[in-house]
């Protein structure tokens, strides 16, 4: 009973550090101005949802969500089908220093993007202020490639074997085989790369100079005067932002845990290498 408590207890006081800041921005987006100046910590008094159409209309959300989204699911998607298609040969070891390669994307995880150069490169190839420009620019990161290659490490190699005596082709042992088994992991990649790629401000403000072409963070970031800023509406802004993000942890957090936990379990052993040199194919 006595740990049973102390569980409790630190749950309860998690839950209040991580909630309450949600729980006070919902609530202050439903005051207005004035209401939030007399009385900044209080419950709305009166109660009004002006702020949600303001916020929508004055960041222009509807083409920016649509921006966004775009931003967000395309590079997603493209990055864990390549990091899939890089991993599984490198955690087979079906070629020479494949715990070379492996260290190597691990190591370079580390390393600060160079936003300077990155901007001169786009310029030099005609993908600034473009969308198939930043999609190009955001599509070839390497996220979730350590947790990629433990997690198919977990998968037996005699799949592939069979596999191949069934004539079972590379692309498609890959689509049909090694990607449905592989769902708790692209999930949780899958949504630490949207959230990522929304919550991304830095890079649209360089590589994006048409307001065509913001994605929702940079009209969030619109809001903010110089000399004033209505908070309530800001507030209201904020969780329209959030609202998809929030979303998607409530429809694959059921992968979340499941997908870390499968690809930390295995990702510190070294890559297998074949026996036989015949093996590698």
């Amino acid at each position: 009973m006595r740990a049973t408590g102390r569980n409790l207890l630190c749950f309860v006081i998690a839950a209040l550090l991580f909630a309450a800041p949600l729980v006070y921005m919902f609530l202050q987006s439903f005051k207005t101005f004035t209401g939030f100046l007399q009385d900044p910590t209080g419950l709305p008094n009166p109660w009004t949802l002006e702020n949600f159409g303001a916020a929508w209309t004055q960041g222009d959300f509807g083409r920016q969500m649509l921006n966004s989204l775009v931003y967000a699911v395309i590079p997603d998607t493209v990055t864990l089908i390549l990091g899939v298609f890089l991993a599984f040969p490198v955690s087979r070891g079906y070629f020479k220093r494949s715990n070379a390669v492996y260290a190597f994307f691990v190591f370079s995880g580390f390393l600060p993007g160079g936003l300077i150069p990155l901007f001169i490169e786009a310029q030099a190839l005609g993908l600034y202020n473009s969308m198939p420009g930043y999609l190009i620019l955001t599509s070839l990161s390497g996220a979730g490639f350590f947790f990629f290659v433990g997690y198919i490490k977990g998968i037996p190699k005699e799949i592939d074997e069979a596999a191949a005596l069934e004539g079972c082709g590379y692309v498609r042992f890959i689509f049909t085989i090694i990607i449905p088994q592989m769902k708790p992991a692209l999930a949780t990649f899958a949504i630490f790369g949207f959230v990522h790629a929304w919550n991304n401000l830095i890079l649209p403000l360089v590589m994006l100079s048409d307001q065509q072409l913001w994605p929702v963070t940079r009209g969030l970031y619109s809001f903010f005067g110089e000399h004033t800023q209505n908070w309530p509406l800001i507030a209201a802004g904020t969780f329209i932002v959030a609202a998809p993000i929030l979303l998607l942890f409530v429809t694959l957090q059921r992968y979340l845990v499941e997908g870390v936990a499968g690809g930390a379990a295995f990702g510190t052993q070294g890559v297998a290498v074949p026996a036989e040199r015949g093996e590698a194919r």
